[in-house]
Parts: structure tokens; C-alpha cells; sequence
């Protein structure tokens, strides 16, 4: 499968680029503040769907000063967007269409956790709602200095519903997790890393220069044995100790077969 074209990306409002093993991303309506809409999670779920296994690193940003604004605000009024149906449409219709719905839009999320490679959220100015939320899609954020993270969804009367709850639970921990959505209150760049949303916050000028950095470490060891390891951390939370430890065994026979077949001692 290959990536939707230029033109369809930018009708959507995102730019990619491949760089050998490099993916990136860029969420391209800087004049809306890349305010998301139906149309873009439908192009980052085909752009998730077209990535093959070359790929070893994903890199997400915003173009212009924000990473996202959020939630496109006219998906929530009567005139909606053009071709798009409305929340309120959505709303009045049945459970089942709903889930449906907006199980589709999580699509555009949850590719960025694929264990074949290493996402990275590289966040500057807001990312708030559905912004946030696509950070915590990324395995890894960096965050500029200026970077002001909000989940709002509770202040308008709703929930997060793009995937970013598990994500920001396993980050921070329930109580301070509750405590930001419930509030809906601003994280700013230096408590983001303190707190564990972000590995580490960086001066705007050197947002790119680190993210590249990064990339460089995290392609550095076999593409193999990062993605089998990235697959057991994932496991980690839900599987006992034992469970859990089987999973590492199971994990590193394949990666012994790996370098055997590499070596030529297997077939």
C-alpha cells in the first residue's frame, strides 16, 4: 500500500516526508493552528496503514507556532464542516453509528503505537484536546519551552475520546491524570517533563536539533530488537510478573533465531 498523495495530504491538511528510515509527519494548517478535523484523522489512519517496515522512526509535529489547537471548533456547531457530518448529527443517531464513527477517528491515533517502530511527538506552542492527545499517541514527546499542553475536552462538557486517556494514566499516574483532565487546567513545558508527560523540555530553537538527535540514537541498535522490546514494555502493564517474563523469554528466542539466521548458523 502506498501513502495517499500530496494533493490528497494537504486537502487534509498534513505534509509527509520519508528520510531512509525516517517517517515524518507534519500537521499543516498552521493559519487554524493545525485545528484537526474528520478528514486529517482519516489521512494520518491511511498514512498509518501505507508505512512499511523500513520505517524505524516516526517524527509528528505541527507546522507554525502550535503543534495542535484541538478539535476544529466548527465540528461542534449546527453548520459543521463541508462534507463532514456534525457532532450534534452524531450525537442524535444511534450508539452503535457513534461508536463506529469515532472509532475510525481513533484509527488516526493509534497506528503511532505500532511496535515496528519508534513514534516521537515534537511539540511546540499548545497542544491541546485532541492536540494532547496526539502527543500521547507518540511513544515519545519533546517539548519546546513555550509548549502549553491542555486536555479541554472536560471544560466543554465531554471526555477525551482519541485515545489519549490510557496514555496519559500510564505517563503520570491516575490521581494527577484526573486532576489535569478534570480541571482542565494548562501543563506547561517544565512541569510536562517533571511529571513524566515528556522525556524533557528544550528551547524552541533547539526543538529540531534534539528530535534529530534522538532519532539518530534510536536508529542506531537493530530495527528488530527495538521492536521487540517495544512490544514487551508495552505488554508490561497487563501481564503479571510471570506472564511477563515468559513474554522476555518468548521475545529474545526470536531475536537469538534473528542473529543466527543473520550469521548463517540457521535456516
Amino acid at each position: 500500500m502506498s501513502y495517499p498523495s500530496p494533493d490528497t495530504l494537504g486537502a487534509a491538511g498534513l505534509e509527509i516526508a520519508v528520510d531512509g528510515a525516517v517517517l515524518t509527519v507534519t500537521l499543516n494548517r498552521p493559519e487554524a493552528r493545525n485545528a484537526q478535523t474528520p478528514a486529517m484523522w482519516r489521512a494520518l489512519a491511511a498514512v498509518g496503514a501505507a508505512v512499511d517496515d523500513a520505517v524505524r522512526v516516526v517524527v509528528l509535529r505541527g507546522a507554525g507556532a502550535s503543534f495542535s489547537a484541538g478539535l476544529d471548533r466548527a465540528m461542534l456547531t449546527p453548520q459543521g464542516i463541508d462534507g463532514e457530518r456534525t457532532f450534534p448529527e452524531m450525537a442524535a443517531g444511534t450508539l452503535e453509528d457513534f461508536d463506529a464513527t469515532v472509532g475510525s477517528y481513533q484509527e488516526g491515533f493509534t497506528w503511532l503505537r505500532d511496535p515496528r517502530f519508534v513514534s516521537i511527538a515534537a511539540v511546540q506552542g499548545h497542544a491541546v484536546g485532541a492536540g494532547f492527545q496526539l502527543a500521547l499517541a507518540c511513544d515519545l514527546r519533546i517539548v519546546a519551552e513555550d509548549a502549553q499542553l491542555c486536555m479541554k475536552e472536560p471544560a466543554l462538557g465531554l471526555v477525551p475520546d482519541l485515545t489519549g486517556t490510557k496514555p496519559l494514566v500510564e505517563a503520570v499516574g491516575y490521581a494527577r491524570a484526573l486532576e489535569i483532565c478534570a480541571t482542565a487546567r494548562w501543563v506547561a513545558a517544565d512541569e510536562a517533563a517533571r511529571i513524566g508527560i515528556a522525556l524533557e523540555a528544550v528551547p524552541v530553537a533547539g526543538l529540531d536539533a534534539r528530535v534529530a538527535e534522538l532519532v539518530t540514537a534510536l536508529t542506531s541498535a537493530p530495527h528488530g530488537a527495538v521492536s521487540a522490546t517495544k512490544a514487551l514494555l508495552q505488554s508490561a502493564g497487563a501481564l503479571d510478573l510471570a506472564a511477563q517474563s515468559a513474554a522476555e523469554r518468548r521475545a529474545q528466542h526470536g531475536r537469538f533465531r534473528a542473529l543466527l539466521a543473520a550469521a548463517g548458523g540457521a535456516s
